[in-house]
């Protein structure tokens, strides 16, 4: 377990180096490496229950989706719909041993974060408005489902969930922002590094107890 968690850090690393200064083919080598070494690590914790096989499956779509994003803008629909699945999946692990209560805090933050992020990028998106409506809001549903989890067991292993779901919730409003509207000093560099270290946090909750 050890040498595959440090495995998994100097690769996303070098990964995240290359995202901001490195060239092309080293992105194109150490993200699937990354990915390939968080879903070994994922397989090598122990199951506790059925709905834990759910995170490797979506580490998985959410591999294909990153790489579906680097490709031409006309693979965005598919990488949409990938990444929409990760969060589905990510989502049906965190609602194990939680009833959806009305706590209002929560979801109204997040629905205002959702709009503000829509509102800045709507008349950019053109055919990709619903691809990217949907994968926004299963997102929100996958943080809010988190934030449930950790108000409900305060554990370790669902901090780092939660964790891991906002990571991934800023990578995505990064990722939209800067491809949508206005690119920014280092925008990719930053994307990445919240999107490696959100899975990354989601894996490490099946290691913690």
């Amino acid at each position: 377990m050890l040498w595959s968690f440090f495995a998994v850090l100097f690769s996303g690393w070098l990964y995240i180096d290359a995202s901001y200064r490195g060239p092309r083919w080293q992105r194109w080598l150490f993200k699937p490496v990354t990915f390939l070494l968080m879903l070994a690590w994922a397989w090598q914790a122990p199951t506790r229950s059925v709905v834990d096989y759910f995170i490797p499956a979506g580490l998985i779509a959410a591999m294909a989706g990153s790489l579906l994003s680097m490709l031409s803008r006309r693979q965005l629909l598919y990488a949409f719909g990938a990444m929409f699945l990760s969060s589905l999946l990510y989502t049906l692990n965190l609602t194990r041993g939680i009833s959806f209560g009305v706590c209002w805090p929560v979801p109204l933050t997040l629905l205002v974060i959702g709009l503000v992020v829509l509102g800045i990028i709507w008349n950019r998106l053109e055919e990709l408005r619903w691809p990217v409506c949907t994968m926004l809001t299963m997102t929100l549903v996958m943080c809010w489902a988190a934030s449930l989890q950790y108000f409900s067991h305060q554990t370790d292993e669902t901090l780092s969930l939660m964790a891991g779901a906002d990571l991934l919730l800023l990578a995505h409003i990064c990722g939209l922002v800067s491809l949508f509207r206005r690119r920014f000093a280092g925008d990719r560099a930053i994307c990445e590094a919240l999107f490696i270290i959100g899975h990354f946090m989601i894996v490490r909750s099946l290691w913690v107890f």
